[in-house]
């Protein structure tokens, strides 16, 4: 495979290199299309003094 001329190889980089990119990128859009819930959800801690 390395006889391949080095436009094959620019051009199989940049296929791979813009379908990766347009993965992310719909991914990253579709984790923030999701709606927000605004539950004011505390987080409870138990303070506990720990005596050694």
């Amino acid at each position: 495979m390395p006889q391949m001329a080095p436009l094959w190889w620019s051009i199989l980089f940049l296929t791979f290199l813009t379908s990766f990119l347009m993965m992310c990128i719909i991914m990253h859009f579709q984790n923030t299309q999701e709606p927000i819930k605004s539950d004011n959800k505390m987080i409870k801690v138990n303070l506990m003094n720990w005596k050694w």
